[in-house]
Order: structure tokens, then C-alpha cells, then sequence
């Protein structure tokens, strides 16, 4: 039986908040690097890269994410509200991969980059439904409580392997 491949699902903010914009040891993800680290390490096929909205003054960074090998996708807002509203992916996210299970699209697990607890729900069905890889975390600070119970099995930290996946802040990968 061939193995099925991985997906992986990224929410933008949460990663960049998480490693760019942290108090402590401010760095910055090499998207190309990081997206052959997901492969290598998590066998992900496709990497799903959630940003908030569309800004023209960002084109430059949503190349480079999508020259790196992510499928960019960003959230719907209401143009009259751009401006006022946090960019927040994580209903987009949750609705994706419960689409995918729903059609029965054929892929092994999911993986999520974030911190964030509100993917808690997803997660806990999706260890129920054997269909979850791991939680993987910006860093320690960012990784939310409620994860707490989950066994280490279900999670790891971006930051442990910084060497592998980051890059000099002056080359400026993520753009802010």
C-alpha cells in the first residue's frame, strides 16, 4: 500500500508573530528551506499558507512565499473593511481540512503551524479520526495552554530547529 501524503495547513499571522515579531530573539523563517524541512521531516505533499488579506505593498513577500512551494490562500474580507479587521485565518483553516475529510479527498495527515488554541476542537478530532499529524509551534510562548494534554507526539516547536529553517533577519524572508 503507497503512502498518502501529508498536508499541511499555516497560519501566516500566528507564524510570523511567533518568530519575527517575538520579544525575545526576534528571527526569521527561509520559506524555501522551511518548506523542504516540512517535506523531508512531516512527508507534506502540499503546504497551505493562510494570510489575513491582500496588501499591494506585500506582492514581494507573497511571491516569495509562493516561489518557496506554498499554496497561498488568503482570507475574504469586505473591502470597506480592511482596515479595521484582524486578518484572522483559523475558521478558514478549520473549514478547509473538515471540507477535505467531508469529500473523502485522499491525503495521510494534517499538520498545523500555529499556536493558536483555537484549533483545539480540530485537533482533538482529528487525533479521534487518526488523521492528525502534529501541532507544530512558532515557539514555546506562543504554543497555547490548551495543548497542554496532548502528548509530546502531537506537537513540536519551530524554534528548536532554527539553524535548519531560519535566516539572517537582514535578508528579510517574511517582509515585515
Amino acid at each position: 500500500m503507497q503512502e498518502q501524503k501529508n498536508l499541511a495547513f499555516i497560519d501566516g499571522q500566528n507564524l510570523y508573530m511567533g518568530t519575527a515579531k517575538r520579544e525575545q530573539n526576534p528571527w526569521r523563517i527561509n520559506l524555501k528551506r522551511f518548506r523542504i524541512y516540512l517535506e523531508q521531516k512531516y512527508g507534506i505533499e502540499k503546504a497551505y499558507y493562510f494570510l489575513g488579506y491582500v496588501q499591494e505593498a506585500r506582492d514581494g513577500l507573497y511571491e516569495e512565499i509562493q516561489a518557496a512551494g506554498f499554496v497561498l490562500i488568503f482570507r475574504e474580507h469586505n473591502v470597506a473593511m480592511l482596515g479595521k479587521k484582524k486578518g484572522n485565518v483559523d475558521s478558514d483553516i478549520i473549514f478547509n481540512v473538515m471540507r477535505r475529510l467531508y469529500r473523502g479527498e485522499n491525503f495521510g495527515k494534517i499538520f498545523l503551524v500555529s499556536g493558536d488554541g483555537d484549533y483545539k476542537m480540530l485537533v482533538d478530532f482529528l487525533i479521534e479520526e487518526g488523521r492528525f499529524g502534529k501541532m507544530l509551534f512558532p515557539n514555546r510562548q506562543f504554543a497555547s495552554s490548551l495543548y497542554k494534554k496532548l502528548g509530546s507526539e502531537y506537537f513540536d516547536y519551530l524554534e528548536s530547529v532554527h539553524g535548519k529553517i531560519g535566516q539572517k533577519k537582514e535578508k528579510g524572508s517574511l517582509g515585515n
